[in-house]
């Protein structure tokens, strides 16, 4: 089996500031291209920050209301600073949270919900951008075809890593959605089968009506185990 990582879904083509980048040019590359944040470089190509639009709108937000109307906002003194801040360097939240090219989309997606952000600058081993992955990205695992899918499940899950052979398990995939039916050697083995195709790329969803031939799951222990526990000690 082999996951999609990082590397395979990324954008390459990154809009990145440096520290010096001032506020309105922030503004109008976000703007430009059509993205919500930008990656905060030095001049070795290392991922210093991010900016985010939600940084820009401090500004805004510590503006007071000219009609009068709304409560004025205390900000504590960090946000203070980055909504006085002109620069990158003041604007950016730092260290970024960032994810190497070798990562799999479910590591980058745990690492997005685990931080509450809608992409990562990637990062090679020295910490040098190379690319950038967003949400977007990482759904597009879910694009496979079923039949990709299928093929993946049947060849690799199956045969080649729990060596079931072909027509024990019929496999059918429809949006995503596998179901499995057939029977497998061991009753030990079900619940690994459906968990190795539940991590298959662009999976939905398992159901499974799977027999056993044999069940290793009894703990009524068999003979030789019972003649091995009158011989002990």
């Amino acid at each position: 089996m082999r996951h999609r990582t990082v590397s395979d879904l990324m954008t390459t083509s990154v809009v990145k500031v440096h520290r010096d980048t001032g506020f309105k040019e922030i503004a109008k590359l976000l703007a430009e291209h059509d993205i919500t944040a930008v990656p905060v470089v030095n001049d070795e190509e290392r991922v210093m920050g991010v900016v985010s639009e939600a940084d820009l709108l401090r500004k805004e937000a510590a503006q007071l209301d000219p009609a009068g109307l709304l409560p004025v906002l205390h900000p504590g003194p960090a946000d203070r600073a980055k909504a006085e801040a002109t620069t990158a360097a003041g604007l950016m939240h730092s260290p970024a949270v960032t994810a190497g090219p070798q990562w799999t989309a479910v590591e980058a997606a745990q690492v997005m919900e685990r931080h509450r952000v809608k992409r990562l600058p990637v990062v090679d081993e020295a910490g040098r951008l190379v690319g950038l992955i967003s949400r977007a990205d990482l759904l597009r695992v879910f694009l496979r075809s079923d039949s990709a899918v299928r093929e993946e499940i049947s060849g690799e899950v199956l045969l080649r890593t729990l060596g079931i052979m072909p027509g024990a398990v019929t496999v059918r995939v429809v949006d995503g959605r596998v179901s499995l039916k057939g029977r497998v050697e061991r009753k030990s083995l079900v619940p690994v089968v459906i968990r190795l195709c539940q991590g298959v790329d662009g999976v939905v969803d398992v159901s499974a009506e799977l027999r056993h031939r044999v069940d290793d799951t009894s703990s009524v222990p068999g003979p030789e185990a019972s003649r091995r526990a009158e011989l002990a000690p």
